[in-house]
């Protein structure tokens, strides 16, 4: 089994892990609407993408 023949530093191994954290989620305001959405999605409170009605949205009774 192979074994490391000396103990990695601190420094090194979070110089390695510095590309890892998280990113947070990136959101757009919709032209339609003016309602917060994801990029390249469609809107979930209008149904409009690109400028198109894509869902049809249901009507309040």
């Amino acid at each position: 089994m192979a074994t490391p023949k000396k103990k990695t530093s601190k420094s090194r191994r979070d110089m390695r892990r510095s590309h890892d954290a998280l990113t947070a989620a990136s959101y757009m305001e919709c032209p339609n609407c003016g309602e917060l959405k994801r990029p390249h999605e469609v809107c979930p409170k209008c149904g409009q993408y690109n400028g198109k009605e894509v869902l049809k949205q249901k009507t309040a009774e």
